[in-house]
């Protein structure tokens, strides 16, 4: 762990520091509320002497270069930080990566030995006790604010009308399409509700199933 990480900074106490944005530097919504989240909880401190751990104000949730929230020039940028030192001690937050039709876990720029808080991350490229595998948010996904759960610990199934929900494309092809295309094995309607459609990429159509119809049905509902 001392060749990536710098313990030593972190014995004044666990705190976080966020780079300020710098003048034009685009941020999504999603990027903003995930830094405000940081900055108002009590791990937060503006001085980066005390700071054990860093985040960069650079958008890096959305790594497909098809996406309009896709930031450009992070391969220069996110080296050019002033406390970089090659990623150390940074934690770098990402959804998507790659882009269409392969997906892979491109960044489009070098983490180098920053931690990645990372969703969809493969077995492969998941580095375990040092990133930090993360669910796929939607944009427009609440930072605070909700309900509190019904589950309790001693209430088994659960006092709630869904178990498990899952709404999303169904890859017809590549990376992904065998997870997402057997969601419906275990699909009942009830308590398990997994939609997907098939409506994915300019020529969906010529990859489609005997499924897909009534899949994307379903997803439309």
């Amino acid at each position: 762990m001392e060749s990536c990480f710098d313990a030593e900074r972190c014995r004044r106490g666990f705190k976080v520091y966020v780079y300020p944005q710098q003048k034009g530097e685009k941020a999504s919504e999603s990027y903003r509320q995930v830094l405000a989240a940081i900055e108002g909880s009590r791990y937060y401190t503006s001085d980066p002497g005390q700071a054990c751990l860093f985040v960069p104000s650079l958008d890096t949730l959305d790594r497909d270069q098809l996406s309009p929230q896709y930031v450009h020039g992070l391969r220069a940028k996110v080296p050019a930080l002033p406390l970089w030192e090659g990623g150390r001690n940074h934690l770098l937050f990402n959804l998507y990566s790659g882009t269409w039709p392969d997906y892979t876990e491109d960044l489009g720029f070098d983490p180098g030995q920053a931690m990645l808080a990372k969703a969809s991350l493969s077995s492969q490229g998941f580095r375990p006790d040092f990133d930090v595998s993360i669910p796929l948010f939607p944009r427009e996904h609440p930072r605070v604010g909700g309900q509190r759960g019904a589950l309790r610990f001693d209430t088994v199934p659960p006092l709630r009308k869904y178990l498990l929900v899952f709404k999303g494309k169904r890859y017809l092809t590549g990376i992904g399409s065998d997870t997402r295309n057997a969601l419906y094995h275990v699909h009942n309607g009830e308590d398990v509700v997994l939609l997907t459609t098939c409506k994915h990429g300019k020529d969906w159509q010529r990859h489609k199933d005997a499924r897909c119809d009534r899949d994307n049905a379903e997803y439309e509902k």
